[in-house]
């Protein structure tokens, strides 16, 4: 039995429905054009959805194949959002947010979200950093075997902490100045995990995709092994499409 629509985002142009797009629950998915707004969705089996990774794979897979089908322009809507009936989008979602949907669209119009996520190894960053500077090593040095007081822990572990962040904010500014040129937008997030020092979102020009990802790869060689990059350059911008 039905337990509503399970909505997976808004177009800004109409999409046939296709019997080959599958959905939770390996649902249908189907359009629906409500008040001049393009509605992916599929039939829900369920009042509430667990975000598994296969449920949170299968919401995205929806998205970015109506996108790789050339409907590019698409706002997402989150995971798990099942409405009982399409009067209930119209008076929640339509009548009070139809001027930011339509400002959203228009902003979003031949562009698209990329994003660039930069690792390092923080044990060997802290050899290399000592390595490349030997007052400071040789004053950890030093340090080793003795009985320190609590104010020269603390300060040896100030300056290692102080080089070690002016090494990350050196890498991280290298990344923005290269990439932000080619960016209309720029959203920065909290890193993910402790070896994550920089989650960027990038909103460019749809057919720019190609330079963006010329110039993330020539900034990767340029460090060589020191970082690990995580380059997505297709996904739905669920970062550019916030309602406020």
């Amino acid at each position: 039995m039905d337990a509503g629509l399970y909505l997976y985002g808004i177009f800004s142009d109409p999409i046939p429905s296709t019997d080959s797009l599958k959905g939770l629950d390996s649902q249908p998915v189907y359009s629906q054009v409500i008040e001049g707004f393009t509605f992916l969705y599929s039939d829900a089996k369920q009042e509430k959805y667990l975000a598994s990774r296969r449920n949170l794979i299968s919401h995205e897979k929806v998205l970015e194949q109506a996108m790789q089908e050339g409907f590019r322009t698409l706002l997402p809507l989150r995971f798990g959002l099942v409405v009982k009936n399409w009067e209930t989008v119209i008076s929640q979602l339509i009548q009070p947010c139809e001027r930011q949907l339509r400002d959203l669209f228009q902003k979003l119009a031949g562009k698209r979200e990329v994003s660039v996520k930069i690792l390092w190894d923080t044990k060997a960053e802290l050899q290399a950093m000592m390595q490349s500077n030997p007052d400071l090593k040789q004053k950890r040095d030093q340090m080793e075997g003795k009985n320190l007081s609590m104010e020269e822990v603390i300060e040896i572990g100030q300056l290692i902490e102080s080089n070690l962040q002016q090494r990350k904010e050196a890498v991280i500014k290298t990344f923005f100045d290269e990439l932000k040129p080619l960016a209309e937008e720029v959203v920065e997030s909290e890193p993910m995990m402790e070896e994550m020092i920089y989650n960027a979102a990038f909103l460019i020009p749809w057919d720019q995709e190609a330079l963006f990802s010329q110039r993330v790869e020539a900034i990767d060689k340029q460090f060589g092994d020191r970082l690990r990059i995580r380059y997505n350059n297709f996904t739905a911008p669920y970062t550019f499409a916030q309602i406020s």
